[in-house]
């Protein structure tokens, strides 16, 4: 189902290991702190890699592709670094350098940087492998208020209130109806259902796409009420 090589290669702990990848996560997320953009931070980066993970994993996806599908969910902020708009193709250029110098085989460096470089909705990103749309449904589903920066509400981007009235989160994989269904509770004091469903559009479209690359279907669930 995949075509990454099954011998043992780079693993998300040698990638963890690499002081340079390091600090530039973590100065990319300072870096966007100033301009107010919500959390970008370690977090996130664990997030989204467990979650690309778990999607192919369940889905009956090779371990080693899985594995990839977890390095680049760990990195797929990293263009940050350089600048907010345009960090996956940025972010994939990064990388494709490192995890070169690290030894890791070509082929499995492809398939991460592809990933990386089409995990943005205002970049046209595709689904151009299941690396690729796993890291686009663990990236998009990442909805919290605990990622907003700002205090006061007043200063709150649409993107802000969205996030600041997600309480809870929940991307639940079932392989064998092929479904992918993220789960939302949404306070509506701050966002309306419908609300959300506008301002993330762009994005859930995106995930419809990942999912049916995958062979499943994309469900949004929010405060118990089917969007999609």
């Amino acid at each position: 189902m995949g075509s990454a090589s099954e011998h043992n290669g780079i693993t998300l702990a040698d990638v963890k290991d690499s002081f340079t990848l390091e600090r530039y996560l973590e100065q990319a997320n300072v870096f966007i702190g100033t301009i107010g953009a919500i959390q970008h931070n370690r977090q996130h980066s664990e997030l989204v890699s467990f979650l690309a993970y778990d999607i192919l994993s369940t889905l009956g996806f090779p371990t080693r592709l899985a594995e990839l599908a977890a390095i680049a969910g760990y990195l797929h902020d990293i263009g940050n670094v350089v600048n907010r708009y345009g960090h996956g193709m940025s972010g994939a250029i990064i990388v494709f350098e490192e995890l070169l110098d690290q030894g890791m085989d070509p082929e499995e460096v492809a398939i991460i940087v592809a990933a990386i470089g089409n995990h943005e909705e205002h970049a046209q990103g595709e689904s151009v492998n299941p690396v690729a749309a796993a890291v686009i449904l663990a990236d998009k589903s990442d909805v919290h208020q605990s990622r907003v920066r700002k205090v006061e509400e007043a200063a709150f981007t649409p993107r802000d209130r969205v996030n600041y009235a997600a309480k809870e989160a929940a991307l639940l994989v079932d392989p064998d109806q092929r479904s992918i269904r993220l789960r939302l509770h949404i306070d509506t004091r701050y966002c309306s259902v419908m609300e959300y469903f506008e301002i993330f559009l762009t994005k859930m479209l995106m995930c419809k796409r990942a999912a049916e690359f995958l062979h499943c279907h994309f469900e949004l669930l929010i405060n118990e009420v089917k969007l999609l």
